[in-house]
């Protein structure tokens, strides 16, 4: 079973920072990927970011390479996501999963997702 706490959020302008966290217990995976996806009203949910506690890789979809980034504790327990220079485009509700989902470079599976958090909304203004 999974405990899964998220913390972060808020309302931003364009060009500002925000940090999400997620922190997991109670974990009994051998290999285990924990991750955020976003989803916008009418919109499917999408995979943003993700590490995996097989080797530590992380995925960073295209929309936010280069501005978010993924941290965490090893094995990765407790993760950070820090989302710098927030576009409008960024503002959705996030959520934060963990489960034997695929995670590396350059894939994040769409199975797998075992747990999710709620979601945390983040909007940024223009």
């Amino acid at each position: 079973r999974c405990s899964c706490r998220r913390l972060g959020g808020g309302l931003v302008q364009a060009g500002e920072s925000l940090r999400l966290s997620c922190a997991a217990s109670g974990l009994t995976y051998a290999e285990y990927a924990i991750g955020w996806f976003r989803q916008v009203p009418g919109k499917e949910r999408v995979g943003v970011s993700c590490v995996s506690s097989r080797d530590g890789s992380k995925y960073y979809a295209d929309f936010v390479r280069g501005r978010f980034t993924i941290s965490s504790d090893n094995p990765p327990n407790t993760v950070y996501l820090q989302m710098n220079n927030l576009e409008p485009e960024d503002s959705a509700t996030y959520y934060c999963t963990v489960g034997d989902y695929y995670c590396s470079e350059n894939y994040i599976g769409r199975t797998g997702m075992d747990y999710w958090t709620k979601g945390t909304l983040v909007t940024v203004s223009s």
